[in-house]
């Protein structure tokens, strides 16, 4: 049996450590990790927001047998520091850690990446958090969605994909704000924690070229006597450790 440490996430092929980052695992991040897609053209890849570098590390095992490289970045110095130290604990050597603003990242300089993700902030600013870090993680201060947006569409290859991982009573807005700047939604995933609950989450793959059809589909985590259901167990299970 595979020990479980402390003060992380033990997955199957690698652990992430989470302590020091503001943002902790969490089951969006997995999702969006998992389900992003990844055609032979993908090479290069960005995760904006990075934390502790979950995402980019589910997306390097998933390209483990192509010819890629993965840039984490997040503009906290502590989850740059910590992504950095749980990339090298692993066994995939083909992701870089950065610490610096998105915004200000590779400008004036042509497309670059085949995929971005993001687990983006998406809190409006309110109530300030007792931890600045925790603050502007959450909180769309130093990263509004219009921000990402540009930034996607400034960093993608014209063939490129842009995923996103938002609360579901957001991503009507999110992909109407996309449309203004010439983003087509291609994939739509809706997820529901269970079957008599409504939805609470929606993975979002947009692109720059022109769609006829976008590709809707819906994910219940937990049957009826909670546990995990058969399409959870397939999206996640390469990563997961799940009990028999």
């Amino acid at each position: 049996m595979t020990e479980l440490r402390k003060n992380g996430f033990t997955f199957k092929r690698f652990f992430i450590a989470h302590d020091k980052s503001p943002m902790k695992v969490t089951t969006d991040s997995c999702l969006l990790g998992a389900w992003s897609p990844i055609t032979a053209n993908t090479q290069k890849v960005l995760d904006i927001g990075s934390g502790c570098g979950i995402i980019a590390l589910m997306l390097a095992q998933r390209l483990e047998h192509h010819e890629s490289h993965i840039d984490a970045i997040d503009i906290d110095s502590n989850a740059a520091l910590q992504c950095q130290e749980n990339i090298n604990q692993a066994t995939f050597k083909n992701i870089t850690a950065r610490c610096i603003d998105i915004n200000q990242y590779r400008l004036n300089q042509a497309p670059y990446y085949d995929l971005i993700v993001s687990n983006p902030p998406y809190f409006e600013s309110a109530v300030e958090c007792r931890n600045k870090q925790r603050q502007q993680a959450r909180y769309t201060e130093n990263l509004n969605h219009t921000q990402l947006i540009t930034t996607a569409k400034r960093l993608l290859k014209p063939n490129g994909y842009f995923c996103v991982v938002l609360p579901y009573h957001l991503s009507d807005e999110f992909s109407q704000l996309c449309l203004q700047h010439d983003w087509h939604l291609v994939q739509q995933m809706q997820i529901k924690y269970t079957d008599n609950k409504p939805a609470s989450l929606s993975l979002l793959c947009f692109s720059l070229q022109t769609v006829e059809i976008c590709t809707k589909q819906s994910l219940t985590m937990r049957d009826s006597e909670n546990c995990y259901t058969h399409d959870f167990r397939l999206l996640l299970g390469d990563f997961y450790l799940f009990q028999k």
